[in-house]
């Protein structure tokens, strides 16, 4: 860590924090809401406007990060979370659950690019080892998060909820003493016009398409693999379990694979963690039981551990460091846009079998690797050399 500049320490201690906060309150909060007289239906509008509020406005996070700087927008969202889930803790309405909802997604949606687009600048040529760093500290907030909001459970879910929001709160006051106020790296021009030289880039625009395959995938861990794994053992606590193995792997391995990796060629690397990813759907679609669904989980956690730093590297090449948060925030709109339609498909084939949505995650994550493959032989995966004025 010692590498690294104090702001990018911050950010990654921040990460933590961040899941931490998020974990402990949100996995709870349905029943919480339903504790509160709410249908399934209402829960239903609440859980999806937080969700569509947070990956429908990246777009607009990573603007803001541009043209007011990223520090304006990580502590505009840490303090809108703050204010998002200390109205969980006082609302009983559903106006004032759903403005809650909004809130805390408008938050994830500043912040989250915000952030990658910080320590992509800040980093400089360590990028590939701080994003890694990121994923162990992202890792393990999402561990502690729920560990922790089960013990304050013991009391109250307000009591998880205003623990969330102080964690914020603080969060907004140590980055708005340690960050540094960066100037705004975009000026002039206009907001569509950075949107447009984003999404005129065939280049991003075919990287984030094929790359939308790790968040297919990713979300299975909630979708396909819980399923498969209560089927085979009849107990449903036995999902923590796929959630302990993930994580552990990450916290072990993480940093030392990049550390293997980050001086090789990007593609190959980006390509072979995909093609990890999906290979490991062959086990639970050949055979049944629990082990079968841990290879999966294990396979899916080495893709991400080897993709995932190298695909965070990578966005901010794709243009000016005046960009850098716009293209992480088209990045992130469509991934999320395509792991909607993703887990919208493959739940629609757990219906005939989730022995056939297996294959069609093998089928994702081969294809995937191979549009990366195919985009490095094409060498759009490598930033343009300026001309040279002779």
């Amino acid at each position: 860590m010692k590498r690294f500049a104090l702001p990018v320490r911050l950010l990654l201690v921040n990460q933590f924090a961040v899941n931490t906060g998020f974990y402990l309150l949100i996995p709870y909060l349905a029943a919480h809401l339903g504790g509160l007289g709410m249908s399934a239906a209402v829960i239903g509008v609440v859980l999806g406007v937080r969700t569509l509020s947070q990956q429908g406005l990246f777009l607009v996070g990573g603007t803001v990060s541009d043209r007011l700087g990223p520090r304006t927008a990580i502590l505009a969202g840490c303090a809108l979370r703050a204010v998002g889930f200390g109205l969980f803790a006082i609302g009983e309405s559903f106006a004032v659950v759903l403005a809650a909802s909004v809130l805390s997604g408008l938050a994830g949606a500043l912040f989250n690019p915000a952030v990658r687009a910080y320590i992509a600048l800040e980093a400089g040529e360590a990028r590939a080892e701080a994003f890694a760093r990121f994923n162990v500290y992202a890792q393990a907030g999402a561990l502690c998060g729920p560990v922790l909001g089960s013990v304050l459970l013991l009391w109250d879910f307000r009591v998880s909820a205003v623990v969330a929001a102080g964690i914020f709160a603080v969060l907004t006051v140590a980055q708005a003493v340690v960050l540094p106020k960066r100037p705004a790296a975009r000026r002039g021009g206009t907001i569509l016009g950075d949107w447009r030289e984003c999404l005129a880039n065939r280049r991003f625009v075919a990287f984030t398409c094929v790359l939308s395959g790790i968040f297919v995938l990713q979300n299975q861990l909630y979708l396909l693999l819980p399923i498969q794994a209560q089927e085979a053992t009849g107990n449903a606590s036995v999902v923590a379990a796929l959630f302990i193995v993930s994580t552990v792997a990450t916290l072990l391995f993480q940093v030392r694979i990049t550390r293997l990796l980050k001086n090789r060629e990007r593609g190959p690397v980006i390509a072979a963690g995909l093609a990890v990813m999906g290979a490991g759907f062959v086990a639970p679609a050949l055979w049944s039981g629990l082990v079968p669904v841990l290879v999966a989980t294990l396979a899916l956690a080495a893709g991400v551990m080897i993709a995932h730093p190298l695909v965070y590297d990578l966005i901010p090449s794709f243009g000016p460091d005046s960009l850098a948060g716009t293209h992480f925030g088209v990045f992130y709109l469509g991934s999320g846009l395509a792991a909607a339609l993703g887990n919208a498909a493959i739940g629609w084939v757990i219906g005939f079998g989730d022995r056939f949505a297996s294959l069609l995650c093998v089928v994702v994550g081969l294809a995937c690797a191979a549009g990366v493959f195919w985009l490095h032989r094409r060498g759009a995966l490598t930033p343009p050399q300026p001309e040279v004025v002779r």
